[in-house]
Formats: structure tokens, sequence, C-alpha cells
């Protein structure tokens, strides 16, 4: 298998393939196909397997791309970010944030990772699912923005903000972290909570999560409803981003909007 990754904000990945490689891909990824590409939409494991994935933020259904001859295929996704192609060994994992997940091998597993404590699940962003890829294969993984990959060694800490988690090794933890000083939690505009990563291990980091661009979408739509929907949006990002974050934000949205 060959691939290219083109373009700069908006990029799409094309792969060459040769008779018998077979690729998974989520639903709405595919962008274009040479003639000779044959699909089967599915849900990869069956019912079970289907709404798992739906859970860490994929699609119920996966869908295969195979050929008899030669072909190619191109995937894009659907925020301006990065494509990062991954190449796994057997049994090695990467654990991602919801939707990050592009295409890759078939022999690339997708599955639910949850998160080691808590309050890491309420409060740093990530919520408490997440997506685990595990080798053997290449996988191709769509991250927000400009990427920033830093390798942490033993012990060594890296405080982010929550949303500019990418994804990371298994053997980096993730915990949470209040912000000192109650001025920098008020006015700050950092929220109250920051992610702790801790090392050893690789992370990613991306530059635009996409709450934040949503909230600055909805600052320029006209209407009550979009100056509601970025009030709730800000108040999620205060508490920490999170599953938390998202209900209190969504709440206030939807009460400020019935008023």
């Amino acid at each position: 298998m060959r691939y290219d990754v083109s373009g700069t904000v908006m990029q799409t990945v094309s792969i060459d393939l040769d008779p018998g490689e077979v690729l998974i891909s989520q639903t709405h990824a595919m962008a274009w196909m040479t003639d000779g590409v044959t699909m089967n939409t599915h849900t990869g494991g069956g019912l079970l397997a289907g709404l798992k994935r739906a859970m860490t933020g994929g699609s119920l259904f996966i869908t295969e791309y195979g050929t008899d001859r030669r072909a190619q295929i191109a995937f894009a996704p659907r925020f301006p970010g990065q494509i990062i192609a991954v190449p796994l060994a057997p049994g090695q994992s990467l654990i991602c944030r919801k939707e990050t997940f592009l295409v890759a091998e078939r022999s690339v597993s997708l599955e639910i990772a949850f998160q080691q404590r808590f309050g890491a699940g309420l409060f740093a962003g990530e919520g408490f699912i997440l997506q685990r890829v595990t080798g053997p294969g290449t996988v191709f993984l769509d991250l927000s923005g400009e990427v920033i990959e830093k390798s942490l060694r033993p012990g060594e800490r890296l405080r982010v903000h929550a949303g500019h988690i990418g994804m990371q090794e298994p053997s980096v933890s993730t915990d949470i972290q209040m912000i000192r000083g109650f001025r920098n939690m008020l006015f700050g505009g950092e929220g109250l909570f920051l992610a702790t990563l801790t090392g050893p291990g690789k992370i990613w980091l991306q530059s635009m999560p996409i709450l934040n661009l949503a909230e600055e979408i909805a600052r320029h739509l006209p209407g009550r409803e979009a100056a509601d929907a970025s009030m709730g949006a800000g108040v999620g990002r205060m508490v920490g981003g999170g599953a938390a974050g998202a209900a209190i934000g969504g709440l206030l949205g939807g009460l400020l909007g019935n008023e």
C-alpha cells in the first residue's frame, strides 16, 4: 500500500491499492476513487461492535474498500487540520480523542478506551470514552489545526488545555489540575482545570480544538440562538470542556434559549 497526504489546512490522503488490499473507514470519509474499487458497508463485527464504535464518536457502520486490480482511493476529514499516518506494529496501540479515526488497513482494530481516573473523564475535556487503535497496520488519524509532537520522559509532566490533546501513547497518563488563583479561574479564560499528561510516552497536540472553532463560528451567526449557543459553549469551556462541561454548557444554552 502506497499513500500520499496532500494539502495544507484541508488535507486529503490518496491511497494506491494493489489487488487484495482492503481498507476500512468511517462512513462519509471517502472523497473519490477510481474504477475497480468495491464497497462493503456493515457494522464491523455485529450490532454491539457498531454501538461501541458509535460511543467513541465514530459511525455505527464502517465501510470496507477493496479491489481486484490496481486502484486509487482518497479520503478527506470534515474539519480543517492534518492527517497523521501511523504504522502500528502488532499489538501497538494509540489512544485518540473522539472522531480522529479516518481510515486504516483492515488489520487495524478500532476499540473503546476508557479514562482510568474519574476526574480526568469528567473535567479533562476528553470525556470518559476515547478511541483505541491497535495494529498491525497503518492507520490515518485526523487532528484539528496544526499538530505538534512531543515525547515525555518518565515522570515528566505537561499541563494542557484539554481540547488540545489529540492522541497519546497508552503509557502516558492523564489527570487534572485546578488552576491556581481566583482571578485566573474567573478572568483568565482558560477554564477551572487543565489536563496533566505524565510520561513516559509520545503525545500529539492539536492547535485548533473543534469546540473552539464551533464557539467562534457561533459568535458570528445572526440571531439570539447563536449567542445562546456561544454562551453555553463558553461556560462548558470554563468548567473544563469534558462531559460535565458539555452538559452544563448545553443546559445553560437551552435555558437561555427558552426564556
